[in-house]
């Protein structure tokens, strides 16, 4: 009972507090777990269950009509998100990706690296029907991580460690590109950058830029790395205007231990910035850390998987010398806000920035909260 209450006042603080922290504030509880926030149109996500032994549910949701108003809407704590689209898979779901221009998604998880296709509704049902299954050269007991690209034919890039990368058009169904590697280091992150580019960052750190117009050789990483045992790596990748400027793109790779380093592609023998994140880590799974470029805000970085909050960071300040950086805006709510599990043991499990409202940011947490948020910035506010 007493718990009960305490976890009944920090609440109602909380969303007083959140008056003067949020132009916008949706919370959504969903009935499993989502690692995935995925984008499939202007109002609408796709999410699903990542739970192990047990099948779990895909669904395509209508984002809140009220995000889209000109006026602000202020605090909406409501669940009106609506299913549009659903389906199952008898496995967990990790990664989720949508093909652009198309009305296919593509899914891994747990217990192998074989990728699965998935339409959503065809035939004008409400239903999203699995197709097929895409296999990697090489069988592994890892699940893969995918990126993909709707450049010409669509294709995905996947594969759960670096020797078994490969790139598989969609319509043959056949692997159009492949590494020559036995480096058998675990993938973390993928990104195609055009149709002739992508970017691969390994669990150490580890990043190469590869062009598929050369020979599948691996050449020897772009940077170098601060060592330190026991840690893994994920990167994000900064939007860029278009595929013309690839080699452009500005990198922020994100350790388990909170050290980022900013990178820009034209010049990866260095990093352009550096820091180290003050992140209270309560979580041992280095398959949900996240971070990721705000599309319409320039040089902010958000940060999650460590805990029940997202964290976000203004890099214009920050300098090539290692350095400590506090947070711009800190997102609490999903280890206050009600949930089905433990509300002190809630992590962070994924996020996603809105593209084209530059402080919208949609996250999920172990607790099945689904959260839609566009944060205020004190400075600018004062």
């Amino acid at each position: 009972m007493e718990e009960d209450a305490l976890k009944e006042d920090e609440l109602d603080d909380w969303l007083i507090e959140s008056i003067k922290l949020y132009s916008d504030l949706h919370v959504f509880e969903l009935q499993e777990t989502t690692q995935v926030i995925e984008w499939t149109g202007e109002k609408s996500i796709c999410v699903a269950g990542s739970k192990s032994g047990s099948r779990n549910e895909i669904l395509e949701l209508a984002l809140p009509q009220r995000l889209y108003s000109k006026q602000n809407q202020g605090l909406c704590p409501e669940r009106d998100f609506k299913v549009v689209h659903g389906g199952f898979s008898d496995r967990p779901i990790s990664c989720l990706k949508h093909i652009r221009g198309t009305r296919i998604l593509v899914s891994s998880g747990p217990p192998d690296s074989s990728l699965q296709l998935w339409q959503i509704g065809a035939d004008d049902s409400d239903v999203i029907k699995p197709l097929h299954c895409i296999h990697n050269k090489e069988h592994t007991k890892k699940w893969s991580r995918i990126a993909t690209s709707a450049s010409g034919s669509p294709c995905v890039l996947h594969g759960s460690e670096v020797k078994d990368i490969q790139v598989t058009d969609l319509e043959s169904k056949k692997a159009i590109y492949s590494l020559d590697t036995d480096n058998a280091d675990s993938v973390s992150s993928l990104e195609l950058l055009s149709k002739d580019e992508f970017l691969l960052c390994s669990g150490r750190g580890h990043l190469w830029l590869v062009d598929m117009r050369q020979p599948g050789s691996l050449a020897t990483p772009c940077t170098v790395l601060p060592q330190g045992e026991g840690l893994h790596w994920c990167m994000g990748i900064r939007n860029r205007l278009s595929e013309s400027d690839a080699a452009s793109s500005r990198v922020a790779r994100l350790s388990s231990s909170g050290h980022v380093l900013v990178t820009d592609m034209r010049d990866a023998r260095s990093p352009l910035c550096q820091a180290k994140l003050n992140l209270s880590c309560e979580s041992s799974d280095y398959n949900i850390m996240t971070v990721t470029w705000a599309p319409a805000f320039d040089d902010c970085l958000a940060v999650s998987g460590f805990n029940g909050k997202v964290h976000i960071y203004n890099t214009k300040s920050w300098i090539p010398a290692f350095t400590e950086e506090e947070p711009l805006f800190i997102h609490k709510g999903h280890a206050i806000a009600e949930g089905p599990d433990d509300w002190r043991s809630a992590v962070v499990t994924t996020h996603v920035w809105h593209p084209w409202k530059p402080r919208t940011l949609l996250s999920a947490a172990t607790n099945g909260s689904l959260h839609v948020w566009d944060w205020i910035d004190q400075k600018m506010e004062s």
